[in-house]
């Protein structure tokens, strides 16, 4: 009776089995026509061909890749909302769950077989799948895309194209108010003189005619090198502090200690402006206040200091000049020493120097030369850093030294043309006869620096970056007849 039950029971249960997995099956069949069809309504395009219309399963599998790789050379700009780092489409845009089903046309009532025609690559997306041909599978128009997915303002930059670099010029003018449509008139090349032409053919060129580039400042740089100029007298230091000031220290000293800053700024990487305010704040301390020799070198690490706040982007620290120096100052030293630098010269920390006049004589000596001459700027420089180690060229102002630096660097380049023209007086407001006693005392220093026991700045302008300048060869003499004045 036992056996008779158990039989009924495991034929029933073995019934039931079938029927459920007749059912699963069954289920199954439907769930792979459901996702045969929805398949084919998540198709992408290729990637080859994406544009801004992008289906909204297309949206959605780009939000959750994480890699994708570039489609195009053209660089597509689009407004999206960022968040965690993917893309979010907006509320509108999300796929709301269609209640209709998914109609497949058929020709009869037997479906033998359901078939997909892919999108040709070529094809645009700009066509909704809802008004697609016949004989693609449709979609209800809730997969349609959202009005507010469509980005009609795109922007296609191609990166080989010059219409779009003119585009952000144009941009970048408009934003700070400069016009290159703005001709220089003949009789206003600059604000303090008048364009002359002189007798000779010689003709006063416009270095400021260069209206797009910020950094120039070609609307004001006159203005800006007028006031440098009147500026220099002011924050200059005496002349003869080692005669009536100090009485521990000689001019030798001073020129051991500022070879050895130039060995520390090109070490640190520091640009030159900050060696020569260095120097500004040094002689410009002593001019005033008595120093003896064994806190001359701590002077000198806290004007460096000094000057590294003001023109660096990244200034040492103090533990770093304190390091340099073989730890022989402490730090709480070197800040009472900056202290005392700050408090005696009033906070005045902007100097004009040679170097801030170099940058606009070098242009000027360029004249209609659009690529400046990396030899002419570096040999500048090297002659105008020679002269921060002789005490006596304090009797010269910052802007004569470059005017004159200028003038003995053409000289050197190109021995046979006479160095001077009508564009540097213009711009120098110098005349040659103005520059010759500078000019004889800069090439002194120039012929007699490789028998010098001060060797830093001649090693550093030696170097391939500074193009090997300290190593040209200086005539032993200059010509008298290039130091005529220049007829206005």
């Amino acid at each position: 009776m036992m056996t008779t039950q158990n039989r009924r029971s495991s034929v029933s249960s073995a019934v039931a089995k079938r029927q459920a997995m007749a059912a699963n099956s069954s289920g199954l069949e439907n769930n792979q026509t459901g996702k045969l069809n929805t398949g084919a309504a998540k198709k992408r395009p290729a990637l080859s061909n994406i544009s801004n219309h992008t289906t909204v399963s297309a949206r959605n599998s780009i939000s959750h890749s994480s890699k994708l790789a570039p489609c195009t050379s053209k660089i597509v700009s689009i407004k999206k909302n960022i968040s965690s780092g993917t893309a979010v489409l907006p509320a509108s845009s999300s796929v709301r769950p269609s209640s209709k089903p998914v109609s497949i046309q058929r020709s009869d009532a037997v479906v033998p077989k359901i078939t997909v025609i892919p999108l040709p690559a070529t094809c645009s997306m700009d066509i909704s799948p809802s008004h697609s041909d016949e004989s693609l599978v449709s979609m209800d128009e809730s997969m349609s895309i959202s009005d507010t997915v469509r980005s009609p303002e795109v922007e296609y930059i191609d990166d080989h194209e010059s219409a779009a670099v003119d585009f952000i010029e144009k941009k970048a003018c408009s934003t700070l108010y400069i016009s290159e449509y703005v001709k220089a008139a003949a009789a206003d090349i600059c604000k303090r003189d008048v364009l002359v032409d002189l007798e000779s053919g010689d003709k006063i060129v416009n270095i400021d005619n260069n209206l797009v580039d910020p950094q120039l400042c070609a609307t004001m740089a006159c203005d800006i090198y007028k006031h440098l100029r009147t500026s220099e007298a002011k924050k200059r230091p005496s002349t003869d502090f080692m005669a009536k000031v100090q009485k521990d220290i000689n001019p030798s000293m001073r020129a051991i200690l500022i070879d050895w800053l130039v060995e520390v700024a090109e070490e640190y990487r520091l640009v030159p402006d900050t060696l020569h305010l260095t120097i500004n704040y040094i002689d410009r301390y002593l001019s005033g206040n008595l120093m003896d020799r064994q806190r001359l070198q701590l002077l000198g690490v806290a004007c460096m200091m000094i000057a590294s706040k003001y023109e660096e982007i990244c200034a040492p620290q103090v533990e770093e000049f304190c390091y340099i120096t073989d730890n022989t100052y402490f730090k709480e030293e070197v800040l009472q020493m900056e202290s005392a630098v700050l408090n005696y010269l009033k906070f005045e920390m902007t100097a004009p120097t040679a170097k801030c006049f170099l940058r606009r004589f070098v242009r000027a000596a360029q004249g209609l030369n659009e690529v400046l001459s990396l030899q002419l700027e570096h040999l500048a420089s090297y002659i105008a850093e020679l002269s921060l180690l002789e005490y006596n060229m304090l009797c010269y102002a910052p802007s004569l030294i470059a005017a004159s630096a200028i003038f003995l660097a053409k000289y050197i380049l190109l021995p046979s043309v006479k160095p001077w023209n009508s564009t540097l007086r213009h711009y120098t407001l110098y005349q040659p006869s103005d520059l010759r006693d500078c000019v004889m005392a800069l090439h002194s220093l120039c012929c007699n620096n490789n028998n010098s026991s001060l060797p830093a700045v001649r090693e550093k302008y030696s170097q391939h970056k500074y193009k090997f300048v300290a190593k040209k060869y200086c005539p032993p003499t200059v010509p008298v007849e290039f130091f005529q004045n220049i007829s206005s």
